[in-house]
């Protein structure tokens, strides 16, 4: 794995390699945008004041992360040129709330539907598949730079879920931890075997955590091959997005109440020494460690490690 400067350099290159490209596309570096009068920042603001009710200029400033005295000067030249108008804020006397006038409404529907065409002409550049994979990602990155904000909810497994978490094993350890490809073949196949079994072993189970919406992270349930009274806890995964919000706990939790209703005497895992966080979330949950085995695998040197949690006849909870 390279150090972790030239890493971080790597992908510095790799987003500025896109900004450049996709400004490039959008035509942000044309002195205005899209054949209008105005400048990039100049519609920004035409935009938040045409989507939003109730916007003051401070308010308007924080949105945009716009320095006042630019917003100022901006704000100012839309009122000389009859665009938008003041009023006093029905909640702080001492602010003003920003309006567009009849001329600035005009102004941002016609930047608005040039917007439109603009972006959908873009997207009609790409056959159908690729155009929605081409949203999606954008929707993924988008959420990623966002904090999540939502509750943690999981459901079982659904079509397209499996292959959603091999691809996400393989991309995110290989990111993180540089392990090659060789364990994004031993995820699919213990994914495939899963699946295989799922429908005819009620003691198999599989769940998809989601935060916001989107699939935030996986854990499956198998009984342990050496010995099927044991559990077996398998591929937990939580997404970069997602970490800080209780998924991986959420995860852990679930499926030590299943093994536990579904008769398992306990519930093992196997994990590697450098997953720090994951093992914080196995002892939160009471688990032990049993034993510890160096290897190596997926292209690193690595230290095994078994866990172990034990039912006692009348527990109720981890």
């Amino acid at each position: 794995m390279p150090p972790a400067d030239e890493t971080m350099a790597q992908q510095v290159d790799a987003v500025r390699a896109f900004n450049r490209d996709y400004t490039r596309r959008i035509g942000v570096l044309d002195e205005y945008l899209l054949a209008s009068p105005y400048t990039l920042t100049q519609a920004r603001v035409l935009f938040e004041l045409g989507t939003r009710q109730v916007l003051t200029a401070q308010r308007l400033g924080d949105l945009l992360r716009l320095d006042a005295g630019y917003l100022s000067r901006i704000v100012h030249a839309f009122e000389a040129d009859g665009l938008l108008r003041r009023r006093p804020s029905a909640h702080d006397a001492r602010a003003r709330q920003l309006e567009l006038t009849e001329s600035g409404r005009a102004a941002f529907n016609a930047l608005d539907a040039a917007s439109r065409a603009a972006v959908a002409a873009q997207l009609c550049t790409l056959p159908a598949p690729r155009r929605a994979q081409a949203v999606a990602l954008m929707d993924a990155l988008r959420r990623l730079w966002e904090p999540a904000r939502g509750t943690c909810t999981l459901r079982p497994w659904a079509s397209g879920d499996l292959g959603w978490a091999i691809e996400r094993h393989g991309e995110l350890y290989a990111a993180e931890y540089g392990w090659d490809r060789s364990f994004e073949a031993l995820v699919a196949q213990l994914f495939g075997a899963f699946a295989a079994e799922a429908g005819r072993d009620a003691r198999r189970q599989c769940w998809i955590a989601e935060l916001d919406g989107a699939r935030a992270g996986c854990a499956f349930v198998v009984p342990r091959a050496e010995d099927t009274r044991l559990a077996q806890l398998r591929c937990l995964l939580v997404e970069p997005f997602a970490r800080g919000h209780g998924v991986g706990r959420c995860l852990v939790e679930q499926a030590v109440g299943f093994a536990r209703q579904a008769g398992y005497r306990g519930i093992m895992l196997w994990t590697n020494d450098v997953l720090a966080a994951a093992r914080r979330l196995y002892q939160r949950a009471g688990f032990r460690l049993l034993s510890e085995q160096a290897h190596h695998s997926f292209g690193q040197s690595l230290v095994g490690q078994e866990w172990l949690l034990e039912f006692t006849p009348d527990a109720t909870g981890p």
